[in-house]
C-alpha cells in the first residue's frame, strides 16, 4: 500500500509499505481523505521532538472500517469513521499523560491507504460532511474545541476575537463561536482572510499589520471576554490590555515565542486568566464531532488534491498561502 513516510530531515516520501496488522480491539480502516496540519511540516522540517525517521505521517483521516480482530467489533464494519489521533491521553481530563503523543511521530500515522487503529479511536462521520470534509477534523477541530469551550468556557454572551484568522484550529474555534451565537472577531495579515471572515458571519475584523488595530478592536467591540490564540510573543500584552475584566487569553502555540515582558500588574488587577492548551481529551474529541454534527458545521478547506500529490500540499503549508485546511483523497 501507498504511505507518505519521513525519510530524513527536510525529505519526505510516498512508499510502498507492508499493509498493517490489526491487534486485539483493533479494526483496518481503509482511508479515503487524510487534511493536513503544521505539525506534519514542522516533523519534516526537524522541528519536533523525537523524530524517527521511516515513520508515516499524518494525523486526519476519515474512512471506512474494512476489518475487524474481534467478533464483537464486527459491527464497525462498513462504517465511515472519524479517527481520535489521540495516542495515550491518560485517566485525567484535565492535562494528558507523560505518556501522550498523537499519530503520526512515533505512532505510524493516517496519511497511508490503510491504517490499524483501536476500535475506542473510532467515531462516525457526521452524516452532512464528506469524507474530505471530515477528514479537515480531527486534530485542528479537537485543539480548537478543547481551546475555546473548556478553557473559554464559551457562552453566547460572549465577545470574541480569534487570533490569526486563517489557520485550521482558528478558524474551527472561529466556527465554534459563531455556532454559539457570540459575537466575533478576528484578526489577520491578509485582508483576503479578514473579508472571508465577515462572509463568515464574523462581526469584525482587524489587520495587525496596522499600528493602532487594537485601540480599534478595544473601541469596537467593548473588550474582549475571550481572546484565543496561537502566536505568543509580545502581542500577549496587547490582548492583555484589550480584555474585559475577568478574561480569558488562550493559547495553543508560540510560534512568535517568548514575551519580553507581561503586564502582571494588569493583569491581576482585571482578573485576567493567561491559560495554554493543547489538542484535547477523548470526551472532548467525541463531544466535538457531535457538536459539528449538531451544528452542521462545515470546515474550511483549502484545497483537495489526489493523495499522490500530497507532498505539494506540504509545500502549500509552508508557503503560509491558504485559507483553510489542506485535503488530499484517495478516490
Amino acid at each position: 500500500m501507498k504511505a507518505l513516510q519521513i525519510v530524513s530531515e527536510n525529505k519526505i516520501d510516498i512508499r510502498e509499505v507492508d499493509m498493517p496488522l490489526i491487534k486485539p480491539n483493533q479494526v483496518l480502516v481503509k482511508v479515503s481523505a487524510v487534511a493536513l496540519n503544521r505539525r506534519d511540516q514542522w516533523i519534516r522540517e526537524g522541528m519536533y521532538p523525537n523524530i524517527r525517521f521511516g515513520t508515516t505521517l499524518g494525523s486526519d483521516a476519515c474512512g471506512e472500517v474494512v476489518k475487524a480482530n474481534d467478533a464483537a467489533h464486527k459491527s464497525w464494519i462498513g462504517k465511515k469513521v472519524v479517527i481520535n489521533p489521540n495516542v495515550n491521553w491518560g485517566d485525567d481530563p484535565a492535562v494528558q499523560s507523560a505518556q501522550y503523543s498523537v499519530l503520526g511521530m512515533p505512532t505510524a500515522g493516517t496519511f497511508a491507504e490503510y491504517i490499524a487503529v483501536d476500535v475506542d479511536r473510532l467515531v462516525e462521520k457526521p452524516l452532512h460532511l464528506s469524507d474530505e470534509q471530515a477528514a479537515a477534523l480531527p486534530l485542528g477541530a479537537l485543539t480548537a474545541y478543547r481551546a475555546i469551550m473548556n478553557h473559554g468556557q464559551l457562552k453566547s454572551s460572549d465577545t470574541v476575537l480569534i487570533s490569526g484568522f486563517g489557520g485550521g484550529v482558528a478558524q474551527f474555534a472561529f466556527q465554534f463561536a459563531v455556532a454559539k451565537e457570540a459575537k466575533v472577531y478576528v484578526t489577520s495579515g491578509s485582508q483576503a482572510k479578514i473579508d472571508q471572515a465577515i462572509v463568515m458571519e464574523a462581526t469584525g475584523g482587524f489587520n495587525y499589520k496596522e499600528e493602532n488595530w487594537a485601540k480599534e478592536a478595544f473601541k469596537i467591540s467593548g473588550g474582549f471576554d475571550i481572546v484565543i490564540d496561537s502566536a505568543g510573543g509580545d502581542q500577549i500584552n496587547t490582548f492583555i490590555k484589550i480584555m474585559k475584566p475577568a478574561g480569558r487569553i488562550i493559547f495553543y502555540g508560540a510560534t512568535n515565542g517568548m514575551p519580553a515582558k507581561l503586564d502582571m500588574f494588569r493583569m491581576f488587577w482585571n482578573q485576567i486568566t493567561l491559560q495554554g492548551s493543547t489538542m484535547g481529551n477523548d470526551q472532548e474529541f467525541e463531544d466535538m464531532v457531535k457538536f459539528v454534527a449538531h451544528h452542521k458545521l462545515i470546515p474550511v478547506i483549502d484545497s483537495v488534491r489526489p493523495f499522490d500529490e500530497i507532498i505539494n500540499a506540504f509545500d502549500q503549508m509552508k508557503s503560509g498561502n491558504k485559507i483553510g485546511k489542506l485535503v488530499a483523497s484517495f478516490d
